[in-house]
């Protein structure tokens, strides 16, 4: 049995295509995930591991999907290798036949360059947002409080009014009124 196995990595970004791509080769059986491959505890990751079976095989769509590094994909791949269930990556082309010293070295070379392009991502990415930086912007989400709404919650504090009565009023914790009144 062909089992699928898909993975964003944001709740914004959609498994379609990956989920027709698995389709197509035929799977029988789907699972997903939408969050971060750095996380170990992966719910769609391993309810697919617990359903295979000896001679079953595990598709993805590419080979990070797995795994964002290769200590997690080779652990992976070899404990799958021990229970006898195979493994192959659709746009590699890369099926894991781990019996022999040649399909090791595929897959450790294939593991090492999905390492290596999530590594120039994390790269890519960091130099982005010290350019933003660089350019006076900012990262995160905007101030949900423009400085009238602080002056107020200043100013009845000011005047004897519980903070966590203010906190209250505005749906806030009191450590957050705190913080803005701290950046005035």
């Amino acid at each position: 049995m062909l089992i699928g196995y898909a993975r964003v990595s944001t709740g914004l970004q959609n498994l379609d295509m990956q989920m027709d791509a698995l389709t197509q080769h035929g799977c029988d059986k789907l699972f997903h995930d939408k969050m971060s491959g750095t996380k170990k505890q992966r719910p769609g990751l391993e309810e697919a591991l617990t359903y295979a079976r000896q001679g079953d095989t595990i598709v993805v769509w590419r080979l990070d999907r797995l795994g964002r590094n290769m200590q997690d994909l080779i652990q992976i791949v070899n404990s799958l290798n021990e229970q006898g269930i195979g493994f192959h990556s659709i746009q590699e082309n890369l099926t894991m036949d781990r019996s022999n010293a040649t399909g090791q070295l595929m897959f450790h070379l294939f593991a090492a360059f999905a390492e290596f392009e999530r590594n120039l991502i994390q790269e890519r990415s960091a130099a982005g947002r010290a350019a933003a930086r660089a350019r006076g912007r900012l990262g995160g989400r905007p101030e949900k409080f423009g400085s009238k709404d602080i002056e107020m919650m200043k100013a009845l504090i000011e005047s004897g009014t519980p903070i966590k009565d203010v906190a209250e009023k505005w749906g806030i914790s009191r450590t957050t009124i705190y913080r803005y009144l701290e950046k005035r």
